[in-house]
Order: C-alpha cells, then sequence, then structure tokens
C-alpha cells in the first residue's frame, strides 16, 4: 500500500527554480522557437505543466501508465465512455452515483450505448449480465451512497476473459487506502472535488489508465472534446494530495467510531460501513483497501422522507450540502440530493431508501460529531415515542 513518505516525495520540486510548491502555469498559450517547435508545449489544453505535474502524480499514486486531469469527475467520465461505439454495452453497479445514472442513461442510451445496472458485490451477477456486446464494466467499490464493496480482483477476471475494460471509481477510498489498477482494473477514476482535493474548493476529475494504448485514447479525447481542469485548480488538488494520507487516516478513525455509536441508536435501522464487522462484505473490504473508509450511511426505523429530511435539517456540525471528502463533516439525503436523478424504483431496488441518509465524517474530533447526531436523534426518537403514546390513548 501507498506510504506517507511515497506520497509526500511523488511531488516533484520544481527543476527549473527549485520552488518546493509547484508552479502554476497560468498561461493559455506558449511561445515557439519555430513552427512546431517548442518546450514541451504549444496551448494549455493541450498541454499544461502544472496540469502535466498532477497528472504524472496520480499516475504514480495509482500505479499506472497515463494520468489524465479533468474539468469535472463526469468529465472524466464521459471520457471513458467515449472508448464505446454504438451497439456496445456497458455492465454498471446498481447503486450507482446519480450524475453517473443520468450520463449513460439520458446521454448515451440515445446513442445506441445500452447499459445494464447490477449488483456487483455479487459475482454470479455480474458473469450473468455479461453479453457479446459488453465492451465495459463500471465498478464502484465501496458504492454511493449503500456502501457496498465488490470483489476487484474476480471482476477483472471476469473483464479480462469476455474481452471488456474493468474502470473502477476510486473516489471513496483514495490512493491511500485502495489501489484498483493492481487488483487488475484497467481504468481508474476519482472526483478529485472530494478527498484528492479535500477542501470544497475546486471541481475536478481524474483518470489513471493501466495501460499506455488506452491512456492515449483517453489523451486524444480530453484533447479532442476540450474538458481540461484548469491550471490553478490542478495546483489545488496537488496541494491538497499532500496532506491526503494524513486526512485519510484522521477521516477513517472517526468514521469508525461514529458509525459504531450509530448502531447502538434506536432510531436507526441500518448502518452501512465497511469497517464494521456486521457489514456484510467487510472482511473483503479490508483484504483491498486499508481501513473502511470516512463516509457512513444509515437508514432510519421510520423510513419516511419525512423522517430524513427532519434529521438532515437540524445538525449543526453536519452541513446540510452535497459532495464529501473535505475538512467539514457534511450530510446529505441522497433520494433529494445526489440520486434524484434516479428513478424511484431503480433507487429503492438498488438499496437507497427515503430515509437514507449520508455522513461524510470531516476532520473535527469524533466526541463533538457523535454529540451532534445524538441531539438531533435522540430528539426524533423521543417525538416519535410520544406520537405512539398520543395514538395507542385514543382508543
Amino acid at each position: 500500500m501507498l506510504s506517507a513518505t511515497q506520497l509526500i516525495h511523488s511531488i516533484p520540486v520544481d527543476p527549473l527554480t527549485g520552488a518546493i510548491s509547484v508552479p502554476i502555469y497560468q498561461t493559455s498559450t506558449f511561445v515557439q522557437e519555430a513552427p512546431g517547435v517548442n518546450k514541451g508545449y504549444d496551448y494549455s489544453r493541450s498541454n499544461n505543466p502544472t496540469r502535466a505535474t498532477l497528472e504524472e502524480l496520480m499516475a504514480k499514486l495509482e500505479f499506472g501508465a497515463t494520468g489524465l486531469a479533468f474539468a469535472s469527475g463526469l468529465a472524466a467520465i464521459d471520457a471513458v465512455v467515449k472508448l464505446l461505439k454504438s451497439g456496445d454495452e456497458i455492465v454498471a453497479v446498481d447503486d450507482i452515483y446519480g450524475g453517473a445514472y443520468r450520463l449513460f442513461t439520458a446521454v448515451y442510451e440515445q446513442y445506441g450505448i445500452k447499459v445494464q445496472f447490477v449488483d456487483t458485490s455479487d459475482l454470479e451477477k455480474v458473469d450473468a449480465a455479461i453479453t457479446p456486446n459488453t465492451k465495459l464494466i463500471w465498478l464502484e467499490t465501496p458504492t454511493n451512497p449503500t456502501l457496498k464493496i465488490s470483489d476487484i480482483s474476480a471482476i477483472a477476471k471476469i473483464a479480462k476473459a469476455n474481452n471488456c475494460l474493468l474502470c473502477v471509481d476510486n473516489t471513496f477510498a483514495t490512493p491511500v487506502l485502495q489501489q484498483p489498477l493492481l487488483l487488475g482494473a484497467d481504468i481508474v477514476i476519482h472526483s478529485a472535488t472530494k478527498y484528492l482535493g479535500g477542501h470544497s474548493d475546486l471541481i475536478a476529475g481524474i483518470l489513471v489508465a493501466k495501460d499506455e494504448q488506452v491512456g492515449a485514447r483517453l489523451k486524444f479525447f480530453q484533447n479532442a472534446c476540450g474538458a481540461v481542469l484548469a491550471p490553478f485548480d490542478s495546483w489545488l488538488v496537488i496541494r491538497g494530495i499532500e496532506t491526503l494520507h494524513l486526512r485519510m487516516k484522521h477521516h477513517s478513525r472517526t468514521a469508525l467510531k461514529v458509525a459504531q455509536y450509530l448502531t447502538t441508536h434506536p432510531a436507526i435501522a441500518q448502518v452501512y460501513y465497511p469497517g464494521l464487522s456486521s457489514h456484510p462484505n467487510h472482511e473483503l473490504a479490508l483484504t483491498q483497501s486499508k481501513t473502511g473508509g470516512g463516509i457512513i450511511s444509515f437508514s432510519l426505523v421510520n423510513d419516511t422522507n419525512e423522517a430524513a429530511v427532519e434529521l438532515v435539517s437540524n445538525t449543526q456540525l453536519f452541513k446540510l450540502a452535497e459532495s464529501l471528502g473535505g475538512i467539514k463533516s457534511l450530510i446529505s439525503h441522497p433520494a433529494n440530493m445526489t440520486h434524484k436523478s434516479i428513478p424511484v424504483e431503480k433507487r429503492r431496488a438498488a438499496g437507497v431508501s427515503d430515509s437514507l441518509i449520508r455522513l461524510s465524517i470531516g476532520l473535527e474530533e469524533a466526541e463533538d460529531l457523535i454529540a451532534d447526531l445524538a441531539s438531533v436523534l435522540d430528539s426524533i426518537e423521543a417525538k416519535e415515542s410520544s406520537d405512539a403514546y398520543a395514538t395507542s390513548n385514543e382508543y
């Protein structure tokens, strides 16, 4: 696994000036010595020294051949789908990020690319979904938001046997905790908006390809379609990566404590966290990832939209917001927020119940976060007990 020393010293010192912080080349174009003769850069959409440093860094951290930085995570996903053609099929995890679902179904299905959504934690279902037209298997592991775990190595063997690519969304784990390319994946994707940036101050996406030829095709789409990451945002991601190891350690340690508390509260029906021994894929999770990570989801006994909205609207330290992976703890209601674009019946079938709540654990103290949740959960429990008592006395 990636050590803190490896991570820190993968970020280069500027060879031109010795600057220990990567310079920001905030320029659109580069002066050429003669037509077509330059110092490796001609136009910042095609290549930029700051972005190139980030791309090379991510290739090192994920043990791949080619890294690419995009203007958003969805732009990175879009580039991967462009590897396919009309008539090709994708087998994708059913518990999928809502933006990816929207892109696959509302954009690419109209161009003849079909998608099957399956529970990828069940290898038999993955194998059964493969057809002669399947060219891409799309995994999130852990998934967003029910934190299912899929066996990357086993699915990589299925992909190879069927001559299709395996792309793994590694946003939740980051290369600090999990390296899918070493487990057999062909492409790794990140929403760098999340843990890589780490400070909720940028939008970015990253791809890393294991094979140089696949990387070259993705590089062509990055340049031809133009959704590149700006120099300043590239620098922000690099700066975030400098502290990634320490942050992931704290996120994970605190998340485990919060998850353990949540399992004890009577208002909660189920806690989803790979670091808990009660998680159905706990042992698998810890064989392919260092820790359970910093994301927790849970559902309420009162499995209603109203109960969930009441909870997420009344925490103090947990801020109600989209996204995750920042230094401040966030709380969200997927059914109304990140996964609203997924049809209700598909959402529920994938395990995203009406009361499911997702927590992104920040860098606060565990005791403070637990107290914040306890205050709201206790209030909800007391109110529901009072309502139940009042109803029983009506008869």
